[in-house]
């Protein structure tokens, strides 16, 4: 069988603080709503934007590190892959929806930058170097020698 790809990466700013709920099983989920937007030009010389809005969905120990570390206004970068999903509403009626399940996350913004990821290889959530269990922006602050 021939290799496909569904992969997903977005840059864009949370719309709200992370939403987390336990299934029954115990398993942690986080709802995140991310915001992108692009800018151009129209024929008539004005600048126009448009927002998209993304549902990203992530599990386990992503889900904790969502819940601890982001707040709405924080600027992400998200990658996992395309989802949909259908299921039949109270109303009898068949919903749907499309998400981005996140298979790691990379908090943009400042000194306290950091990187998680989560596979099917390692735990989910794994900092993908160093320990960030502990991570604050004033554990940083005296690290001003950087060649940059």
């Amino acid at each position: 069988m021939a290799r496909s790809l569904n992969k997903a990466m977005l840059i864009g700013n949370l719309g709200a603080d992370p939403e987390v709920r336990t299934t029954p099983g115990g398993t942690r989920v986080a709802t995140l709503s991310v915001a992108t937007s692009r800018t151009w030009t129209d024929r008539g010389g004005s600048q126009q934007e448009k927002t998209e809005w993304h549902r990203v969905v992530a599990w386990d120990r992503l889900a904790e590190i969502c819940e601890r570390y982001l707040k709405k206004g924080d600027r992400v970068y998200i990658e996992g892959r395309i989802e949909y999903r259908q299921w039949e509403g109270q109303d009898g009626q068949t919903k749907y929806t499309t998400e981005i399940r996140a298979r790691e996350m990379v908090m943009l913004g400042g000194r306290g930058d950091a990187r998680f990821e989560g596979s099917a290889g390692a735990p989910a959530g794994r900092p993908a170097e160093g320990d960030y269990s502990d991570f604050s922006n004033e554990a940083l602050a005296g690290e001003d020698d950087l060649p940059f």
